[in-house]
């Protein structure tokens, strides 16, 4: 009968979770809402099928330490390092300010101070899920915004974890004395020390090894299992030798695999079964809600829903703006934090095994997420908006130049050109090295502030700021360059740039570059002289190796990638005047392409068949 109910509360809770999932995504939604709907959909405060609230709990402890082990796996200390300045201050003094915030809450509304700092510390939390999913869908997980919102996260995140590890400490059974607490404190500090210790010191030499053993097997299924052994054993291990979070052990796991030349691996073969038992997690978190106690504190849910949507984004926005940086970076990082998620959970259902939480802080919790989640989107959206308004009381920064001493003040001076090169990818790198190696200066603009000093290191003109102002522009002394590069395909605003570009120096030869063949005539509406899109470049690239390899003459090739580029560009609309494709096709030549030659090869083979 145990059997039943086990399979019965995994697909019935799966299945709930993947039509809740499926409406929540077409409505451009969170699949995180969903799964918790349907939690709620399966729980007993509804009608119909009921899930085993038991084995599921049972089964989300698994998706707990996958999904930490996920988190540890991803864990990078240089997208910390590289915006620490404002990522470690911002998310430390966000973190207290809400903490604060929920315990004076929790503590009006009738709890101990001990309850309302645990609510606090829960409710602090973003979700990494949504923050990272809302960023990519508004292309500015590759900004200065995603830079440091992904910073932000990575001390929340480790505050979490410091937390995980302190609960027990603090809230466990036995004397709550200063003292005892402290020595509590103490012991538990020295087990995470020892085991921290050991799992890297060990774990970097055995895990690395024994992954590389078993990938020369060749076995997808013998890796897979590698991975979930070594998350689960480390995280058991935690827990029944060290006396600490399983949630820690994972995490640990996850970043001694992160930092081997497997994880990447790992990260595509072995986590999916993670997606799958996270998504078991959520809908365990979902049953546990109860709408109708709801109205019956209707104040504590209104109370967490203004800590996260007003206190939180306010806290985080006064941070970021106090430390220079552009009014819209500011709004957008308070913007993208109004929301918590899974590592609320993980802090709620950790407080409430030892006692600390009831039953109406999870359903708060539980409603104050599903809330937030869904408007977060709503209201990253409305950041230009938010902008616009706040101008009119807040005055954004000037952007902040950094730049060397050069011998000469001004690159005309020395009789040399100046480029302005927006975004320093690898594209941006290789651009500016070639200007620079012709006698060409470039100054870049970069939303990368580490970026932006090591370029002055090496003796390039860098701008720190956002080129869709016409400020920074004009910084960069665009009015007297002869050319301005757009080299990221995923700039957000781009076509702005390029019009504000265009109204600073009408002359200025503009470059830019795209991903897709359906945005470079928007491009070249805007102002551009030239795009190349990340498609077309392929095709072409593809289109002459493969003429080559067959033995075409180079006349054939030009002639062939003359035909490719009119096809592109009757996809596309006509190109500008002097931006015409069929430019390539040499002068008197027949445009008409001829038969390309067989292989080698196959003549001979048909000859000795003949």
């Amino acid at each position: 009968m145990h059997n039943i109910d086990l399979i019965l509360t995994l697909t019935g809770g799966l299945a709930a979770a993947l039509v809740c999932g499926y409406i929540t995504f077409r409505l451009r939604l969170s699949p995180i809402v969903g799964y918790l709907l349907a939690g709620v959909a399966v729980s007993p405060s509804t009608p119909g099928f009921q899930a085993d609230q038991h084995l599921a709990d049972q089964l989300a402890e698994i998706g707990v330490i996958l999904l930490m082990f996920g988190v540890g796996l991803q864990f990078h200390l240089k997208e910390l390092l590289a915006v620490r300045r404002v990522a470690i201050p911002g998310a430390i003094a966000q973190s207290l300010t809400a903490t604060a915030l929920g315990a004076m809450m929790g503590h009006h509304h009738g709890w101990g101070w001990s309850a309302g700092l645990v609510f606090g510390m829960a409710i602090s939390v973003a979700s990494t899920v949504v923050l990272v999913r809302v960023l990519a869908d508004n292309d500015d997980l590759h900004t200065q915004t995603g830079h440091i919102a992904v910073g932000w996260l990575v001390v929340e995140d480790l505050f979490t974890v410091l937390a995980l590890v302190m609960l027990p400490a603090l809230f466990g059974p036995g004397d709550h004395s200063p003292s005892v607490m402290l020595a509590g404190v103490g012991t538990a500090s020295f087990k995470v020390g020892v085991m921290v210790a050991l799992t890297f010191l060990v774990g970097d030499r055995i895990i690395p090894w024994i992954l590389d053993r078993v990938a020369e097997t060749r076995s997808r299924e013998l890796f897979t299992l590698t991975v979930l052994v070594t998350a689960l054993g480390i995280a058991v291990t935690a827990a029944k030798v060290f006396d600490v979070s399983m949630a820690l052990g994972a995490f640990l796991a996850g970043m001694v695999v992160g930092r081997s030349q497997f994880s990447l691996r790992a990260a595509t073969e072995a986590l999916p079964m993670r997606d799958a038992f996270a998504v078991l997690f959520f809908v365990s978190v979902g049953m546990l809600f109860n709408p109708r106690a709801l109205w019956e504190s209707p104040g504590l849910l209104a109370g967490t829903l203004a800590v996260i949507l007003i206190g939180k984004p306010l806290a985080a926005w006064v941070i970021v703006h106090m430390m220079g940086y552009p009014l819209r970076t500011a709004i957008s990082i308070a913007a993208i934090l109004a929301q918590i998620g899974e590592f609320s959970f993980i802090l709620a259902a950790g407080a409430k095994a030892l006692g600390v939480l009831d039953d109406e802080a999870s359903n708060a919790l539980i409603a104050a997420a599903i809330i937030t989640i869904t408007l977060n989107p709503m209201l990253y959206r409305t950041i230009g908006t938010m902008e616009r308004f706040l101008k009119r009381f807040v005055k954004d920064p000037a952007p902040v130049e950094n730049r060397v001493h050069h011998d000469e003040d001004d690159p005309e001076e020395s009789g040399r050109h100046r480029v302005v090169v927006i975004g320093y990818g690898p594209v941006g790198k290789t651009l500016s090295r070639l200007l620079r190696e012709n006698q060409i200066d470039p100054v870049v603009i970069e939303l990368n502030m580490e970026t932006v000093r090591r370029l002055e290191g090496e003796g390039v003109r860098a701008l720190y700021g956002d080129a869709m102002h016409r400020e920074v522009l004009e910084h960069a002394g665009a009015d007297r360059a002869i050319a301005l590069i757009l080299s990221s395909s995923t700039m957000s605003g781009g076509k702005e740039t390029i019009r504000l570009a265009r109204e600073i120096n009408k002359d200025v030869f503009i470059l830019a570059r795209t991903t897709y063949l359906r945005e470079v005539a928007e491009m070249r509406d805007a102002g551009a002289d030239a795009v190349f899109s990340g498609e077309g470049e392929v095709a072409l690239a593809m289109t002459e190796s493969l003429l080559h390899r067959l033995g075409a003459t180079a006349e054939q090739i030009d002639r062939e990638r003359a035909r490719v580029h009119a096809e592109f560009s009757a996809m596309i609309g006509p190109d500008d005047e002097g931006t015409q494709p069929a430019a390539m096709t040499p002068q008197g030549e027949d445009p008409t392409p001829r038969r390309v030659p067989e292989p080698a090869e196959s003549r001979g083979a048909d000859s000795s068949r003949g």
